[in-house]
């Protein structure tokens, strides 16, 4: 084929998407006035961006799996559409919003909060987003906002955080946060509106079938569900991330293959309703937020596996031992608090020796503890065996006490 009988190339920034479609859009819809005209503006913005995903995931510069190219969105699920010009705002009341094409609509929740930041003039809207999810609309507002965000309480203090399923959260200063396993609480009726919708005629793309009302139906049903876990997994998540930037001056976590680890079809479960990702998302955020100092310890450091109290490194350490105890010294504490413990102390080491950055810390953890700590795991012997020269490097230098 010569290049006169080629389809015409397409640009694909979001600019070049609006101006092709202003000049085929009254032959081609001719229903467009209808709708706003940021409903088709905040889709070439969509597809401007999963275009650029695509490019750099094949150039092989975007961090993360690899992405396909963009598909058409399926009618009726996901729905969302984004307005950044137009008539948009709160009224008088507190108790609606103001958006372009569709008026004042009712709230559910007071706007008083951000109505008395537009008072004071410390808050401007630069956009609205209007969503469909699990049946119920929302609408979310994008602010440019001047925040004064108080220090923490306790500047000074460090604080390890240890994450697991049997307890959400342990620290360092012993305190326990219990996992409130939502999804469990819904486990039951999760599975009969799931028996009831296999029993019924759903949506078959291959012979394009329509589903029945009754499989629709018992679908919204099981997206309510779905979403009050969700909205209370965030809630709990909020409070206790918000919780820890608000009091400690310096928080230690460990980074963790949350994706690996949901490959373990034992655990799988357990582990995307505590929400370990989120937990992590948030903090980060927050932490900047505050100005609070947060330390992201490399995931093959042995946080369960060392001693709290001298500082030996154990072998093995089985997933069912749920209490440490060590070989050399006797010391006996919780497995989670003994993490966490270790944690905090090597942010303390850092901060310390003057070397550590915010959100990291400085050099190999890993390499540097198994290098230098003695006993029983590395085979190297202690300061008071005799017939053996005495290592210059004690264990107080790795901020662990004997």
């Amino acid at each position: 084929m010569t290049e006169d009988e080629l389809t015409p190339a397409v640009g694909w920034p979001a600019y070049a998407l609006r101006k092709d479609w202003n000049q085929v859009k009254g032959v081609v819809a001719p229903w467009w006035p209808e709708n706003s005209k940021e409903a088709y503006a905040s889709g070439f913005v969509n597809l401007d961006a999963a275009l650029r995903n695509w490019v750099e995931s094949r150039a092989e510069t975007r961090a993360g799996a690899a992405m396909r190219f963009p598909r058409f969105k399926e009618k009726g699920r996901a729905m969302s559409c984004r307005f950044t010009t137009g008539a948009i705002g709160l009224a008088i009341d507190r108790r609606h919003v103001r958006l372009p094409r569709l008026g004042l609509v009712r709230s559910h929740e007071s706007t008083r909060k951000l109505a008395r930041h537009l008072e004071q003039g410390s808050a401007r809207i630069r956009s609205a987003t209007v969503s469909m999810r699990a049946g119920q609309w929302f609408v979310s507002f994008s602010v440019e906002v001047s925040r004064a965000d108080s220090a923490p309480v306790q500047p000074d203090r460090v604080v390890g955080v240890d994450l697991g399923v049997s307890s959400l959260a342990v620290l360092s200063d012993g305190t326990v946060v219990p996992n409130p396993r939502h999804l469990d609480a819904v486990k039951r009726r999760v599975r009969r509106l799931q028996r009831q919708a296999a029993r019924r005629r759903g949506r078959n793309r291959r012979t394009r079938s329509e589903p029945s009302n009754r499989w629709l139906r018992t679908q919204a049903r099981l997206a309510r569900a779905h979403a009050r876990v969700a909205n209370a997994r965030r809630d709990a998540l909020h409070k206790l991330t918000t919780g820890l930037v608000d009091r400690y001056g310096s928080i230690v976590i460990e980074d963790l293959n949350v994706a690996g680890m949901l490959a373990n079809r034992r655990l799988a479960r357990s582990i995307a309703d505590a929400g370990w990702g989120e937990f992590r998302r948030q903090l980060e955020y927050k932490s900047e937020r505050r100005g609070t100092q947060l330390h992201i310890v490399d995931r093959w450091y042995p946080s369960s596996k060392t001693c709290s109290a001298c500082g030996v490194v154990k072998t093995k350490l089985r997933l069912s031992d749920r209490t440490f105890h060590c070989d050399r010294c006797g010391f006996s504490i919780d497995r989670d608090l003994n993490a966490a413990r270790n944690l905090a102390a090597l942010a303390r080491m850092s901060s310390a020796s003057c070397v550590g950055t915010k959100n990291s810390l400085a050099g190999n953890p890993r390499k540097s503890l198994h290098s230098r700590a003695t006993g029983t795991a590395t085979r190297r012997p202690t300061s008071t065996d005799k017939g053996q020269r005495k290592r210059s490097i004690s264990l107080a230098q790795d901020g662990f006490s004997s």
